[in-house]
Formats: structure tokens, C-alpha cells, sequence
């Protein structure tokens, strides 16, 4: 960890107003789709209409004859030129001890389509329209093989095989604890409870749909792509070396603004490696705009868990083990973290904020002939948090205990930090009982049951969910490099690798940089996404500020350095004797000094630089309490949160109110994820929810108003800011908090476990079977 003088500052706790929105919100941000044609031609992709087939024949021979059609692409034609595939992190052992074993991801298919949407060919034309009209015209001739879209049949018997390599579909296994002895404290358990429960598969939807375009530079020949990543800097390397087979510095990667990526846009994606190949092949600028339904079925897709969880319990509800079987769905194919969600990244977080040392977890990761699984938002976490609090409050109500007093009967006491958790993961800060009291008290626990009575007089049922959450944030680089440069025109330029998709990065590191050197916020502009510009590791896991902003500070105090360094010996003293501040450095006790940006006028290029890297020393654990109360109407099934209180642990926040938005946002998708939204593939493999007339998002009017307050009092101390990750923590602890909240009133019925989305179809089926009792 990166150790800082304590005498600078980084602009914590200053709710400074996004600088980002202006623009934004006046229509001048730098989305893909805002860049001119200027000549470009349109690539369309034609998708497979079947979750699993063999392809016998392909014939482009009417569609390359229509109006404007430049080229059409299939798979033989880039096997033809030696193009690569999509590589994978192939580090995880099959339950037979044999390496994990996955089917190669193609730009296009090549003799065989493992699920629907999958993409076949590409039609390249003068406009988007003569594109897909052509594609129209492609007659491909499938023989259409068994599907099997369900991970739990995937591992049964006779099932479809997805990889003939992997006849029983599964990718690889993780095991984590002592089998034998949880067992044991099962036998001599005083209680027990089980649940089987669904994480069910979901669509990412950010704002703008993926797009691409890729020219070559007509001075350096190099290749240009304009995408939308969360890691400019590996999806340029991935295209390069793995797809191209060409040397990454022959490419360069440059992202814009982006509407929203939640994970999802961590990938390189066959689209973008087969735009960036036709660029090459023609030496043309082309383009592609994926519409909402390619989203749906070409993008990945996140959660997707089946588990079975239960507890071993003494009599005062203490558990004395903890045992997890699940299934994690990867689809059809393996994208870059897709085994590594379940297989690695729940494990790490299962046992929340728990002393649960005693576990058994066994995890597989399976393949289905449906569309990949990847990261999005939470990315395993949401999933494991989900399993140990819906049983912590279906053991609750076994035991009939208050669910305050059960978990904290099992909370990990601070005189046990750092704690190293059942996965090997240390935590290392934390107030989690202090948590659950400071949300108790704002969530107004001891007026709920008035509130329960004056909605039962309405003839509505009455719930209360509480989670306690935690999060691990960081991804697996603990390092991050950016470059600061003081220009002479009086201007400060942050460089790095990080990638804003609307956390308000621009914002945070404005003002901490603006904090530190005493430079107003308007004379500091934030540049990323430019691989000739920075490369770092980039923003996925909640890291872009502990560690970004670690990196960000540190260059901070280097440009100070450097300064004084340079200033000394223009004004011919110490450096001991030059004192920075505002801009100005002064020799101490005398009127002689010179600005930051005078320095700069008499440096190469005119410019004073450093190039810095901040480092931490591991994860971070962010973590809190979520309560709310949800109402549902019996003769509809529909349900309704009605309030909704968080109390969360950042560490310190830089920017209080940016993190507030994150927190709101991330507990909409966790709405969403409890109450609406759910992925559906027929038997057949074909995708029924493939738009928004048939997948269910929250709208502004099904979230309610959301109590967010920081607490800052167990700080991180795994980098020299204090703070800890927080773009995922609503989506991770909202599921298991609404969940807990329609069961809760629910109960009243006998009805004890539904699996999400809680629609009003399954909850008003299940009041009515209740009541047929």
C-alpha cells in the first residue's frame, strides 16, 4: 500500500456536483452512435435461429448480389484467414481432476450453433438497412440437434451435450471446508433448515446498446476501434494478440462516453472482433449498432445459480455449520470471468458478515445451449449474499427468533478483525452490528407493526425484509497506473486507465486532485479511455476509486515533488526550503516563487509530468444493512416497496452524494432482480423474454423513496484513502432484503419459500393454494 504524507488532502466527504452532467444533459456527450458516418460502411450480424445445430450449407449468393452489399463474412472465411478466438481463463479443474475443457468462441460459428442468437454471418453495406436486408437473404441449411437450456438437467444423464469434450456439460468445480465435520454438527444439531434457492438469470440493461467501429489510421496504419469497455486496455490486447494475432501496439483502443456498462461491457465481444476484422480485410472504416434485441440475445447475461443451502443450529441460534451445493449456468460458452462468478467470487462473500467458520461449499459450472452468462453488477456476490440471509431469516422463523437477534447472535465481533473468512479472504475492517443498530433506529423497526395494521385494514398483507450484506471489491489487480501533467496554458490533465460508465468518475477525481494541488475544478480535465494515452487494468469490481483513486492521489504528491524538485533549482535553493501551495511554489520566509504552470512552460513539450501507480494491499470489503417493508395485495399478487432504508459502510466517500446515487441505483436492480425480472428460454432453447414487452425492468414509480446513510466508522485499511468499493453494494444487498420483505408477509399464509422474480402470477397462485389448505 501506497503510504501518503498526512498533511494532503483529497476532497473527502465534499458533495460536489457531477461535472459530467452539463454536457451530458445537454446532448454533447461522446457516445459511439454521436460519431459522423463519414463514409463508413455498416456491418449487420445474422444470428442463428436455433439454440443448438449443426450447419450444413450456408449460401450468400442472392444476398451478395443486393442493392450496396460490399462483402459477406461466415466462419469458414476467417478459419480461411486464420482469425483466433475469444480466449478464456482456463484455471479451474473438472470434478474428474481433468483441466476444464470449453468450446472455442468464435467471431461468427464454424460447422456447429450452440444457442440462439448466436452469430452466423456478417453482411457488410453501404447502410445499415441494405445490410440487414441482405442478411435476409442468406439461405443456411441447419441440422437441428437436442438442446437442453436448464444447468440442473444439463448434468443429468442423457443429457445434450453442449462440448464433446465435456460429455456430462460440466466446465469445473470447486470445493471449500471439511465435509465430514459438517456433517457431524448436522447430526447434533438442535435445528436445521434448508432452502433451495434460484438466483435466477437476468439481462443487463444499460442505457446504450453495444456498438463498434474500427478504421485503419491512414498515416500509421493502424488499427482504430471505437468501443464500448470497461477495459480499454485488455480488450485491445485480447483483439490484438488472441483475435488478429498482431502486436497490441499496432491497435488502439478509444472509448467514449457509455451509457451504462454494469459489467457487462468487461468483454470483448465477437461483434466488436469481427468489425475490427472486416476493417482490416477492406481497409474501410465500418460500423455496428446493436439494437435492444441483440442485447437480449447476443449479449451476456448475468446471475444464474441453483442452489440447495441449509444451517445447523443450536438452540439459541447459533450456527454450527453451513452447507451450499450449487450449480452455476456459463451458457454455451465461457466468457472472461464466467467460471470464476460462482466457482470463486460467491465462495468469497457466502458467509456475509458471519463467523461461520465451519462450511461445506461444493460449486460446479455447467453449460446450457443458451446465451453466455458474464459479470453484472455484484458478479457472484448478489448470489451468495442471497443464500446465507434467506436463511438466516427462514431460521428465524423456525426457531422463532427475532431476525435482528439471530444474526446477531452470529456476527463477526470486532475483536475478531481481520477476520479471515471460510474462503480464505480477510476482512479487514468493519462494524457490523453497529450497522444493523444505526439502520434499526432510521428504519423505524418498532413503528412497522402499526404500519401492519393500518395496511391489513386495507386488505393488504405486510412485510419486513432486513439483510446484512458484504461485498468484495477490487478484481484481482491491486494496482493501478495513471499519469498527471501540468500544461503551460494553465491547465492540470489526468490520464487513466480507469473507465467511467457513469459513477462520476470524472467528478471524484476532479475534486481530489483539485483538493490537493489548490487548482479550481474547472482548470482539470480527466482523459480515459485511450490506450496510447493509459493502460491499467480498468473499472470492473468497484475498484475504480480505492484503487484508481489511490493511484490518483499518489500522483498527486509526485507532481508536488517534482515541483518543488524543479522549482528549487530555478529559484537556486533546497528543495527542503520550497513550500507548495495553490498552484505556487514559494521559497519558505520570502516573496520569491513560481507557479506550477511557469514550471511547465520550461519543460519538453511544455508540460510538467509524472507517471504514477497507486497500490493497496487487497480487497475491500464494504458491507451494511438494508430494511424495507413491502405490501402486497392478496386479491392480485401484486407487491409493492413502500419504504426503504440503508445504512451503508464506503469507508471514507470522497464524494458522498455520487455514492448515494450508486447505492439507489444498485437497490433498483435489486427491486428489479426480486420482484420483476427473470430470463426464459423454451425447451427448445429459443429466448421468450427477448425485449422489454416480455422482460420486466422496475420503472421510476415501482422504486420508493430510498434512505441512504454513510457510515464511516470502520474505515479501510487496505489503501491510504480509507475507502472501499461501492458501485455493486444496493444490487447485493437489495435481492435478499425485498425477498426477505414479501416472505415476511407472506408467512402469515404458511407459505415460507418462493423463488424469484416474486410476480404477482406466482404469489397470487401461491395465496390461493395457501388458502385451498
Amino acid at each position: 500500500m501506497n503510504i501518503l504524507p498526512g498533511n494532503l488532502r483529497f476532497g473527502a466527504g465534499q458533495p460536489v456536483k457531477r461535472l459530467e452532467d452539463q454536457r451530458l444533459l445537454t446532448g454533447k456527450g461522446q457516445f459511439i452512435d454521436d460519431k459522423p458516418e463519414d463514409g463508413a460502411l455498416w456491418l449487420h450480424v445474422l444470428r442463428s435461429p436455433h439454440a443448438h445445430a449443426k450447419i450444413v450449407s450456408i449460401d450468400t449468393g442472392a444476398a451478395a448480389e443486393m442493392p450496396g452489399v460490399t462483402a459477406i463474412y461466415t466462419g469458414a472465411d476467417l478459419i480461411k484467414d486464420d482469425v483466433g478466438t475469444i480466449p478464456t481463463l482456463s484455471i479451474f479443474k473438472r470434478p474428474d481432476g481433468k483441466p476444464m475443457t470449453v468450446p472455442p468462441r468464435r467471431l461468427l460459428a464454424h460447422e456447429i450453433v450452440r444457442y440462439t442468437g448466436e452469430a452466423v454471418a456478417a453482411v457488410v453495406a453501404s447502410s445499415r438497412a441494405e445490410a440487414q436486408s441482405a442478411a435476409e437473404a442468406i439461405v443456411i441449411e441447419y441440422d437441428v440437434q437436442p438442446a437442453v437450456v436448464d444447468p440442473v438437467e444439463a448434468v443429468m444423464p442423457g443429457a445434450p451435450v453442449v462440448w464433446p469434450d465435456a460429455p456430462d456439460n460440466i466446465v469445473g468445480a470447486m470445493s471449500y471446508g471439511d465435509a465430514a465435520k459438517v456433517d457431524e454438527a448436522f447430526a447434533r444439531a438442535a435445528h436445521t433448515v434448508e432452502l433451495d434457492l434460484v438466483s435466477q438469470r437476468l439481462v443487463p440493461s444499460a442505457m446504450e446498446p453495444r456498438s463498434t467501429i474500427a478504421e485503419i489510421d491512414k498515416t500509421t496504419g493502424r488499427l482504430l476501434l471505437h468501443v464500448q469497455s470497461q477495459t480499454p486496455a485488455s480488450t485491445r490486447d485480447v483483439l490484438a494478440e488472441a483475435v488478429l494475432k498482431r502486436p497490441k501496439d499496432s491497435v488502439r483502443v478509444m472509448v467514449g462516453d457509455i451509457g451504462g456498462g454494469f459489467g457487462q461491457k468487461t468483454n470483448l465481444y465477437p461483434e466488436d472482433g469481427i468489425v475490427a476484422y472486416v476493417a482490416t480485410k477492406l481497409n474501410k472504416k465500418i460500423r455496428w449498432r446493436g439494437d435492444r434485441t441483440d442485447e437480449f440475445v447476443g449479449g451476456t447475461h448475468g446471475r444464474d445459480l441453483t442452489s440447495t443451502a441449509s444451517f445447523a443450529l443450536d438452540e439459541k441460534g447459533k450456527v454450527l455449520a453451513y452447507r451450499v451445493r450449487s450449480i452455476g449456468c456459463t451458457g454455451a460458452y465461457s466468457s472472461g470471468a464466467g467460471n470464476i462468478i460462482p466457482l470463486v467470487l460467491g465462495p468469497f462473500v457466502q458467509t456475509g458478515v458471519y463467523d461461520l467458520p465451519l462450511v461445506h461449499f461444493e460449486i460446479k459450472s455447467v453449460m446450457t445451449h443458451t446465451a453466455p452468462v458474464g459479470a453484472y453488477r455484484g458478479a457472484g456476490r448478489p448470489e451468495a449474499v442471497f443464500i446465507v440471509e434467506r436463511l438466516f431469516d427462514a431460521a428465524a422463523r423456525k426457531i422463532g427468533m427475532d431476525p435482528r437477534a439471530i444474526r446477531k447472535a452470529n456476527y463477526i465481533k470486532p475483536a475478531q478483525l481481520p477476520y479471515t473468512n471460510a474462503a480464505g479472504q480477510v476482512y479487514d475492517s468493519g462494524a457490523f452490528s453497529h450497522m444493523l443498530d444505526r439502520a434499526v433506529k432510521l428504519a423505524d423497526w418498532d413503528g412497522f407493526d402499526a404500519r401492519k395494521k393500518a395496511a391489513k385494514k386495507k386488505g393488504l398483507l405486510y412485510g419486513r425484509g432486513l439483510t446484512s450484506y458484504i461485498e468484495w471489491t477490487g478484481g484481482r489487480a491491486h494496482t493501478e497506473k495513471v499519469s498527471l501533467h501540468a500544461t503551460s496554458q494553465g491547465r492540470v490533465i489526468l490520464h487513466s486507465g480507469t473507465m467511467a460508465m457513469g459513477q462520476g468518475l470524472q467528478t471524484t477525481y476532479t475534486q481530489m486532485i483539485s483538493d490537493t494541488l489548490g487548482i479550481p475544478l474547472d482548470k482539470i480535465d480527466v482523459v480515459q479511455g485511450d490506450t496510447d494515452l493509459a493502460t491499467g487494468f480498468g473499472s470492473v469490481g468497484s475498484r475504480s476509486l480505492f484503487v484508481g483513486g489511490t493511484a490518483v492521489a499518489v500522483s498527486s504528491n509526485d507532481m508536488i515533488q517534482k515541483a518543488r524538485e524543479k522549482a528549487a533549482n530555478v529559484l537556486e535553493t533546497s528543495v527542503e526550503d520550497i513550500e507548495y501551495q495553490g498552484g505556487m511554489l514559494t521559497v519558505v520566509g520570502t516573496d520569491r516563487r513560481i507557479s506550477l504552470f511557469d514550471l511547465a512552460e520550461k519543460e519538453s513539450g511544455a508540460k510538467l509530468s509524472v507517471d504514477s501507480e497507486g497500490e493497496v494491499d487487497g480487497p475491500s470489503w464494504p458491507n451494511g444493512t438494508h430494511i424495507c417493508e413491502v405490501e402486497i395485495d392478496p386479491e392480485t399478487g401484486v407487491s409493492r416497496v413502500v419504504r426503504y432504508t440503508t445504512v451503508d459502510d464506503v469507508g471514507v466517500a470522497v464524494n458522498p452524494m455520487l455514492v448515494t446515487g450508486q447505492i439507489h441505483g444498485g437497490v433498483a436492480q435489486g427491486i428489479g432482480q426480486a420482484l420483476y425480472e427473470g430470463v426464459s428460454y423454451d425447451a427448445d432453447g429459443q429466448l421468450l423474454t427477448a425485449s422489454y414487452q416480455d422482460y420486466c425492468i422496475p420503472r421510476a414509480d415501482d422504486v420508493p423513496p430510498i434512505v441512504v446513510t454513510l457510515d464511516d466508522s470502520a474505515p479501510c485499511r487496505t489503501n491510504p484513502l480509507g475507502a472501499k468499493g461501492c458501485g455493486e453494494s444496493g444490487a447485493i444487498g437489495g435481492p435478499p432484503c425485498v425477498t426477505n420483505g414479501v416472505m415476511d408477509a407472506l408467512a402469515e399464509l404458511g407459505i415460507t419459500q418462493l423463488n424469484t422474480p416474486l410476480t404477482p402470477q406466482k404469489i397470487w397462485k401461491a395465496i390461493m393454494e395457501a388458502k385451498a389448505v
